[in-house]
């Protein structure tokens, strides 16, 4: 039998090692949840509601074992203090709004006729986990699919490979039955077997725009709903009006937060040719004195290294061709000892950047970040529109007029004015293109893990 190996960004060791089950015993797995689902779906959803919350509750209480076991796994640093602060915001809303977002819609109730329009759980959701941000991309279907009455299956990324036995226990220690929420250990093939049998009613994948099109292609003829969120190459755009210091603050830290490894992270700058050689000096600076790249068991380091060594040798292979291309790097490596050439990679800003290059065009999803001057809002729309992919971008200017119109025109999910990196549990999480399709979070996010069923009851003859 052959068996997951977690590799950890920290030192190459093998961190974690758990054996990939047989596709014939997760089959029946997932039949027992199956079988678990109807009588979850018939509790109270106050009821629902108290246990995921309380399987939450038991989650945080482990923090002390989480946060350093999230920098072995993906290297985050431990003084992030791990995604509790974003578990529990997104876990707060979605229970708040669940009586009114699963609330039937109310046509008619007159002595005639009752017609309404009812949300009834899928059934058995299963959700796909990445790596990045393990607990909050797990956290945005796990809770709203368990509180709306399906029950869950889920599987994690191999370079977190003890998240979802984590929350699994979490949440069965806090009271949830077994059958209706699990975590499976799969490979891809096994993975893709569950799916084209038809095991699921719903899919909720969050990772690489392949890793999409291998879920489609699997779940083709089973008519099962999928949500996708896949790839990113976030724009900014820094208008002349701009607050310039709190644009620099917030856009670098959108592009290096994590070392950049997140969906929503801002990989590419247009700043208005007024403030464009303030905003670059102010960018490098911010870069070069606030970083310190290192261990992640260090409290001292702010930037660990990348989840996996072939992710880091992704974004060297984009910031070289760009270098030979022309652009100029403006951070100094050797400010960054470091970098080891392998998982620990040095943050870089760059300039002199165009859209012939690679790293203003595919998804980098590291620490590196491009910036181009432009001289009007139809050029900054026409640039940050010259993309495959659509999740989020960031407009910074004090005209909220103009931002929406600009906003109007991006082909994105999310259109922020003055903020950056974000995720608002009241808003939908959504994106286009080359980004995928579906919606998690907000009233939308529990309308996508349920099905509409209408009643036309007729009381008496007219």
């Amino acid at each position: 039998m052959s068996s997951l190996k977690l590799i950890s960004p920290v030192d190459g060791s093998v961190y974690a090692e758990r054996e990939v089950m047989a596709t014939e015993s997760a089959a029946a797995a997932v039949e027992r949840s199956r079988k678990a689902q109807k009588d979850w779906a018939r509790r109270p959803l106050q009821e629902r509601t108290s246990l995921v919350q309380a399987g939450v509750a038991r989650l945080n209480e482990m923090k002390d074992e989480v946060v350093p076991e999230l920098a072995w796994m993906m290297g985050r640093p431990v003084r992030y203090g791990g995604e509790f602060g974003g578990v529990n915001e997104r876990t707060e809303y979605m229970a708040g709004i669940a009586p009114r977002a699963l609330a039937p819609i109310e046509i008619e109730n007159s002595a005639q006729f009752e017609r309404r329009i009812a949300r009834d759980p899928h059934g058995v959701v299963f959700v796909i986990a990445p790596w990045n941000y393990p607990y909050m991309t797990a956290i945005n279907t796990v809770v709203p699919a368990l509180i709306a009455g399906n029950t869950v299956v889920l599987k994690h990324a191999t370079q977190t490979l003890l998240v979802g036995e984590r929350m699994v226990r979490a949440f069965h220690e806090a009271g949830i039955p077994e059958d209706v929420f699990i975590n499976l250990f799969l490979d891809h093939q096994g993975t893709e077997a569950l799916i084209s049998a038809g095991s699921f009613n719903f899919i909720n994948f969050t990772g690489s725009v392949g890793g999409g099109k291998a879920i489609e292609r699997a779940a083709a003829g089973t008519f099962t709903g999928l949500g996708l969120e896949l790839g990113g190459k976030d724009p900014g755009y820094v208008m002349e009006d701009a607050d310039l210091d709190w644009a620099v603050d917030v856009l670098m830290d959108g592009a290096m937060f994590n070392a950049g490894q997140c969906c929503c992270g801002i990989e590419r700058l247009y700043v208005a040719r007024p403030l464009y050689e303030a905003f670059v000096e102010k960018a490098a600076a911010w870069v070069s004195s606030g970083l310190k790249l290192g261990n992640p068991l260090d409290p001292e380091t702010t930037i660990g290294p990348m989840a996996n060594v072939r992710f880091a040798k992704e974004v060297r292979a984009q910031i070289s061709e760009a270098l030979e291309q022309g652009a100029r790097g403006l951070i100094d490596p050797s400010q960054y000892p470091a970098d080891d050439g392998g998982a620990y990679l040095m943050p870089q800003v760059l300039v002199d950047v165009n859209h012939d290059m690679r790293v203003m065009r595919d998804e980098s999803f590291g620490p590196v970040v491009g910036i181009m001057p432009v001289d009007s809002d139809e050029e900054a729309l026409s640039l940050m529109n010259d993309c495959a992919f659509g999740l989020t971008a960031s407009l910074w200017t004090n005209d909220v007029t103009r931002a929406a119109k600009i906003g109007d025109g991006i082909e994105t999910g999310t259109v922020f004015m003055n903020r950056a990196d974000y995720l608002d549990p009241a808003l939908c999480w959504t994106g286009c293109k080359a980004t995928g399709r579906g919606g998690s979070l907000s009233e939308i996010g529990f309308h996508n893990l349920t099905r509409p069923k209408s009643y036309h009851l007729r009381k008496k003859s007219a």
